[in-house]
């Protein structure tokens, strides 16, 4: 075989494979360059949409889903209240009562956060026609004579302010009380060393017997077990945390009939009472930089018109048993907020406004700062990918082409080998008739 017919065949042979290898090979890695473009695209088209129609209607889905969870907790909580007045009237009852209703929570015990099953009342007492407690149940332990009190009297009460004998003893058999949010306030310099709100829900109810009132029951809800309606979720995520951070926006709260934040991330907007038992002022336009300077920020809604005129809008909408989303300024900051009645009534909360309403609610300029490093990120992602792809496919060429050349050869030479050398060159012909 000749020495330009064999590189022929080489180079032949060589093509073949190479096209037959690199061919595939190159349209699967545009096609998969092309997927992750794309991919990235609409990531990145996906996380710079701020809070479309679809997103604020979800949100105001999962806040009216919310409200109605709390309402459904308070109506057990109602009928624990009615339970505990056929139990016998001793120490071992109460204390069994109070042991058996334990709800899970989040708490932080030896450095770690953990699920707990905690007791739904932090407090049961017996008192009898005049207001002496009889029989007290504190922190799952029974409290001894001395400490008993005539709570007939506010100043004698937990919170020392608490008129719940005098308003127990004005209802008729069946009927329940139950308190507005009550606890120690907690400010912020105490909070930012790790404080954090420590209050209950008073209810009650009043006993009988054949001469007519008897005294009452008592129950103090851990108001934790409320809190952590709200406190334990993210309104444009599903998984849940133990507690949200303030500072992103992207939080829920909880707010009173009254207009008074109940449940927030930042326990120093909640509700308080000073140590004498004296309600903490709430912000104000004419006293915010005092409040705040102070570390004393409790927030009523209400009485928030002078930030942005939709803050006590939202609270109107909310007391007239309306659902809704809006959008508000605080802070300097642009929020938008759905929110929720929850749909529990009885005396002390009558409709339509009911115990309160449930916002959730997102920092939109945050939210925008967020989308779009995210977006920056999945973008500089996808080049990262397109870039290292080109580079394979380079690599694989060079790879694939130094194999097709082995192979071209090894072929080339087992044909050389199998076919005879004249076999190849070009055939002679001659005439058998003699010239005359």
């Amino acid at each position: 075989m000749t020495e330009t017919t064999t590189g022929k065949q080489f180079f032949t042979v060589a093509r073949v494979f190479f096209l037959l290898i690199v061919i595939p090979l190159s349209l699967m890695s545009l096609l998969i360059a092309n997927g992750i473009f794309e991919l990235g695209d609409i990531s990145k088209k996906r996380a710079v949409t701020i809070l479309d129609q679809k997103s604020q209607e979800e949100m105001k889905i999962r806040t009216i889903t919310t409200a109605e969870s709390v309402a459904d907790f308070l109506r057990t909580t109602e009928r624990d209240i009615l339970i505990a007045t056929i139990l016998p009237a001793n120490e071992k009852a109460y204390k069994e009562f109070i042991d058996k209703n334990k709800q899970v929570l989040w708490v932080r015990k030896d450095g770690a956060i953990v699920k707990s099953q905690e007791p739904l009342y932090t407090e049961m007492s017996l008192v009898d026609k005049k207001g002496n407690e009889l029989i007290k149940i504190t922190g799952g332990e029974t409290a001894p004579q001395a400490a008993l009190r005539n709570v007939s009297d506010p100043k004698n009460t937990t919170f020392k302010s608490e008129d719940y004998f005098a308003r127990t003893k004005a209802l008729a058999k069946g009927e329940t009380y139950m308190s507005h949010v009550t606890g120690w306030y907690v400010n912020r310099s105490d909070f930012e060393k790790g404080a954090r709100y420590e209050g209950i829900i008073r209810m009650a109810t009043p006993v009988f017997d054949q001469q007519g009132f008897a005294g009452i029951i008592t129950l103090a809800l851990d108001v934790r077990h409320l809190a952590k309606f709200t406190d334990n979720i993210i309104p444009t995520q599903a998984q849940y945390v133990y507690e949200a951070d303030a500072a992103s926006g992207n939080y829920a709260y909880m707010v009173d009939d009254r207009g008074f934040v109940i449940s927030h991330p930042n326990d120093y907007h909640i509700a308080g009472l000073d140590k004498d038992g004296t309600p903490m002022l709430p912000l104000t336009q004419e006293n915010s930089k005092e409040m705040s300077s102070k570390g004393q920020e409790v927030l009523n809604l209400n009485l928030l018109g002078s930030m942005d005129p939709a803050l006590p809008e939202i609270t109107s909408d909310a007391h007239n048993g309306k659902s809704g989303v809006k959008t508000y300024k605080f802070g300097g900051h642009t929020k938008v907020v759905a929110y929720a009645p929850v749909p529990f009534y009885s005396k002390d909360f009558p409709a339509p406004a009911g115990f309160g309403w449930v916002g959730l609610g997102v920092d939109v300029d945050k939210f925008n700062e967020l989308a779009t490093d995210a977006s920056k990120k999945i973008e500089k992602e996808a080049r990262a990918w397109m870039v290292t792809i080109v580079l394979i496919i380079i690599i694989a060429v060079f790879l694939l082409f130094g194999i097709s050349a082995i192979l071209a050869r090894g072929i080339s030479r087992s044909i050389t080998k199998e076919v005879p050398e004249d076999a190849l060159e070009a055939a002679k012909y001659y005439d058998d008739e003699e010239d005359d």
